[in-house]
């Protein structure tokens, strides 16, 4: 059985009174290390990418970036910081990004490590991608 989830508008705050976006901040400071750093280099060309991007704290401690949809998650680990893009096996990936999370039919992912360099034009058409997608999938307005 699937749980329910309720949208937030934009901005909204959970129940610690914290916004999505200042748990973000958090999280990057909480860190402290190489991972904070690329969480937020990885957040700062999202939002280049979209700047209508909106940020979510979901499934108890992760960044989500949504766009007519989920666009990606931020999610850090000890060797890694994972972007997964929801829909990222639909999503042509001309700068070969995508290294992680391979075998699924929907998701994929990049796994970032400890002095990766980032391709900041390929990930931000990426993105870009990603937010396409969603918008052509999503469902028209009912009319009143």
């Amino acid at each position: 059985m699937k749980k329910a989830v309720t949208a937030r508008k934009a901005g909204a705050k959970d129940a610690t009174g914290s916004s999505p976006s200042k748990m973000i901040d958090g999280r990057i400071k909480e860190l402290g290390d190489w991972r904070g750093e690329t969480l937020k280099r990885i957040r700062a060309l999202i939002r280049e990418a979209d700047p209508e991007v909106v940020e979510e704290w979901k499934w108890r401690g992760v960044p989500v970036w949504e766009h007519d949809g989920i666009i990606c998650t931020g999610e850090t680990y000890k060797e890694v910081v994972k972007m997964t893009f929801a829909k990222g096996a639909a999503l042509d990936d001309p700068g070969g990004l995508f290294n992680s999370s391979l075998d699924g039919n929907v998701r994929r992912a990049i796994d970032i490590r400890e002095g990766d360099e980032i391709n900041e034009k390929a990930l931000k058409a990426l993105i870009r991608a990603a937010v396409e997608l969603n918008a052509s999938k999503k469902k028209p307005a009912k009319k009143a």
